[in-house]
């Protein structure tokens, strides 16, 4: 089977309906806009308005039978915004809305593209301190793994 612009590779997929679930989402921060990305690269000036980017990041095939693989999909959430004091009322915001999506993927479906299930959250960077050090800038970074049997 050869991909077209019409039929995207499925991490690109499933990329997109992250981005859709973020964005329709109820979540604690509204008028937020996420977006699928390859290298989140912002000037800092950009950051003072909350950023939530998503980018595919890996995939890996595992036999599930002669004709089919279990296909897990990394997809890293970053959640990114300047600050000014960086104080536990500016920031503690932040923090509970990376939990927020975390919590809202955990074991979910995609419902753009349901073939594909959470099945791991990860949140190994709740803030990058060199981000914070350097920039006054809050990063977050979930990881979220899909599987599905392709």
């Amino acid at each position: 089977m050869t991909a077209t612009a019409a039929t995207p590779a499925t991490v690109i997929q499933i990329a997109d309906s992250v981005v859709a679930e973020i964005n329709a989402a109820d979540l604690s921060k509204k008028n937020i806009t996420a977006a699928r990305l390859y290298v989140p690269d912002f000037d800092l000036e950009d950051m003072k308005e909350l950023r939530v980017s998503v980018v595919p990041r890996e995939v890996e095939y595992l036999p599930l039978d002669r004709a089919t693989n279990k296909y897990h999909a990394t997809i890293d959430v970053a959640v990114q915004k300047k600050f000014s004091k960086g104080d536990a009322k500016e920031i503690d915001p932040l923090v509970y809305f990376v939990e927020e999506i975390a919590d809202y993927f955990r074991l979910k479906r995609l419902n753009s593209y349901v073939a594909a299930r959470c099945i791991k959250v990860e949140n190994s960077v709740l803030y990058s301190t060199e981000h914070w050090t350097q920039f006054n800038q809050f990063t977050s970074l979930l990881t979220l793994t899909f599987e599905l049997a392709k």
